[in-house]
């Protein structure tokens, strides 16, 4: 009998040996549902070295969680692989925050009692703003005043030291000293120079307090959410299709603005003040579901086309006596007029054929007259 060493040789190639090692750590990782780790494995012989690169939600103690990762990774490794672990490196490289429940509706639209869900520990992360509006970082602005403030101060700086150093200023700041020496406040150039510089002034102050941003409206969200917005002319889209699917609109025009929402509909046929209700509940229903953090106001007005024509007023229904009186009119009329006709027929018909008196039959035979 042949021994089972003699049988052959089995070979588990490191792709697999990877493949098991990353699937163990994702399965030792808590709350994770994708992909959380990323390895690589050296096998030689019965024995295996692993590196590991992993994702580990936050807040988790990351000692004990490293632990556990490599001990789970070195007892999969043994039972499925058949391979001892011989070292088992593992590198944490991200820290991810764990998904935060979706916001419900606020009580005040709903008109009932259900309120947002209770804060995690990531409530301080980021304070919610009072404010409905989102702020622009004015990224541009800042750019260009530090990049000239940092010029001027620098090549004035440069030259001051040069001086020091026993150097001739430079030509263009004795130039800038001689000119503003010769002209005083009542000259023309120096009168637009301050008022450039008082616009401009004004202009960054501007900026500075204006939150900017205009074409976005903020959206209610929990604390540990970032700033979540939806751009007016998608909410301009959304409240177009809901106005123009009612019975009877034609062209719709939406024009959003910060406290409201202008529709302008085209009235093709049915009832003007219906029609309006319809496409005012439709802008409120729209309204409603992007729960913006400031509400806005639907107006909505009704043009008619040319072609539009007031519908016609529905006749009364006639009462149950008019009814029953007019049935039996009907009746008595129908049973009058039968006689008369059979009489006509009959009279018709005898007059067709008039009786002579004394008058005998005529009689014709096969013989002769």
């Amino acid at each position: 009998m042949t021994a089972p060493a003699q049988l052959g040789t089995t070979t588990v190639s490191d792709r697999a040996v990877r493949r098991i090692v990353e699937r163990a750590a994702e399965e030792a990782v808590p709350g994770r549902t994708g992909p959380a780790a990323r390895g690589s494995v050296a096998v030689r012989g019965s024995r295996a070295d692993v590196r590991l690169t992993v994702d580990l939600g936050y807040p988790a103690p990351l000692a004990d969680t490293v632990r556990r990762v490599q001990r789970h990774v070195t007892e999969r490794t043994r039972y499925l692989a058949g391979l001892d672990v011989t070292r088992a490196a593992v590198t944490v490289d991200t820290l991810t925050v764990r998904a935060v429940p979706v916001p419900t509706v606020p009580a005040e639209r709903t008109g009932g009692t259900e309120q947002l869900p209770a804060r995690g520990p990531l409530r301080r992360l980021r304070p919610r703003r009072p404010s409905g509006r989102l702020r622009s970082s004015r990224r541009g602005p800042v750019s260009v005043l530090l990049s000239a403030a940092a010029l001027g101060c620098g090549a004035t700086a440069l030259d001051v030291v040069r001086v020091h150093l026993g150097h001739r200023p430079a030509a263009w700041r004795t130039a800038a000293v001689d000119w503003l020496s010769g002209h005083g406040p009542g000259d023309l150039s120096v009168v637009l120079g301050g008022a450039v510089a008082a616009l401009l002034g004004l202009w960054l102050v501007a900026l500075a307090v204006l939150p900017g941003r205009r074409g976005l409206l903020a959206v209610a969200t929990p604390d540990a959410y970032p700033d979540t917005a939806i751009d007016r002319s998608a909410l301009a889209a959304l409240v177009r299709g809901a106005a123009g699917g009612v019975a009877g609109v034609g062209p719709v025009r939406v024009r959003v603005r910060r406290r409201s929402v202008t529709v302008r509909a085209a009235l093709a046929f049915g009832a003007a003040e219906a029609v309006r209700g319809d496409v005012t509940a439709a802008t409120r229903g729209v309204l409603a579901d992007c729960l913006l953090r400031r509400p806005l106001r639907p107006r909505v007005r009704i043009r008619p086309e040319p072609t539009w024509r007031p519908p016609e007023p529905a006749l009364p229904e006639p009462r149950a006596a008019e009814t029953t009186e007019a049935l039996k009119n009907l009746e008595t009329s129908e049973t009058s007029a039968t006689p008369q006709i059979s009489e006509t027929s009959e009279t018709s018909e005898t007059s067709e054929a008039p009786e002579t008196p004394g008058a005998a039959p005529f009689v014709r035979s096969g013989g002769g007259a």
